[in-house]
């Protein structure tokens, strides 16, 4: 078995980091769980206990100016830990890379299989709620077992999975100077639009609003519309194709990211994954 650790960045998101570490935590050993709060205001989780969480002076910019700071941190504390482990997870707080439940494999186990090079990547599963059909998320269930549709994203398809030390691109979206290879049993199931009622909150957060997350919330109430309004295709037919797609288009302006074309592609979450997290 290779020696496989997750990382993450956070600020004011203990939603959604109680649950990253309920879940990397139970595939990899919370003891290989290294967790920075972006900011000495912080309030660390009680589900942290056993876990590597570390405060850090809070990172201030614009978005985007503020994404790039965390992603250059991020990439040379994940190279830090190649003096101990042979893979390195690098997340945002609401993506959980998942193995195809029909390998009856845990995480650790299939990456531990596979061969990488230099990085891996799932398909990017954008997960959100379908309004007058899906209720609010009960905080204490499986995301998956109350949400079942999601839109196939190559935003979500990122380079989470590296062998070793590289330069991420902000957000984990690509490996700085290297291809990306989508692996046909791992898919990134991202959360951050799985409830309205959470975006809202966001949204009616000035602090982010005045620092320009506003184009950023409004692009993930966008998933929440498509699921809304458009009828979902039957996800093992349709992911197959979105893989092979995102392989093989790249968007002009970065050879090395995947994309979908400017399809929206709604899809029915296979009934497989339910309940995993």
């Amino acid at each position: 078995m290779k020696k496989i650790c997750a990382i993450t960045m956070v600020r004011n998101d203990n939603f959604f980091l109680n649950r990253w570490i309920a879940y990397y935590g139970r595939q990899l050993g919370e003891e290989n769980l290294y967790i920075f709060l972006d900011g000495k205001d912080q309030i660390t989780p009680a589900n942290a206990i056993n876990t590597n969480i570390k405060k850090i002076e809070h990172l201030e910019g614009p978005v985007a100016i503020a994404d790039r700071k965390r992603i250059r941190f991020l990439s040379v504390e994940a190279a830090k830990l190649f003096e101990r482990y042979d893979l390195v997870i690098g997340t945002d707080v609401d993506e959980f890379l998942l193995v195809d439940p029909k390998c009856n494999k845990s995480l650790s186990e299939y990456l531990s299989e596979i061969d990488i090079q230099i990085s891996v990547s799932g398909l990017g599963i954008d997960v959100g709620q379908k309004i007058n059909v899906e209720k609010n998320i009960v905080e204490n269930q499986p995301f998956l077992l109350q949400r079942n549709f999601a839109v196939l994203s190559s935003r979500y398809t990122k380079a989470s999975v590296i062998a070793k030390p590289i330069q991420w691109g902000a957000g984990f979206h690509r490996v700085k100077g290297h291809n990306f290879k989508i692996d046909k049993n791992l898919y990134l199931f991202h959360f951050g639009c799985v409830d309205s009622g959470i975006l809202k909150q966001k949204f009616g957060d000035n602090d982010k609003l005045k620092n320009g997350w506003e184009r950023h919330l409004n692009k993930r109430s966008r998933t929440i519309t498509l699921i809304s309004t458009k009828r979902a295709k039957n996800g093992d037919e349709i992911i197959p194709f979105a893989r092979l797609l995102q392989t093989i288009i790249r968007p002009i302006f970065a050879w090395n990211k995947p994309s979908m074309a400017g399809l929206k592609l709604v899809i029915r979450i296979p009934e497989r994954f339910k309940g995993i997290c």
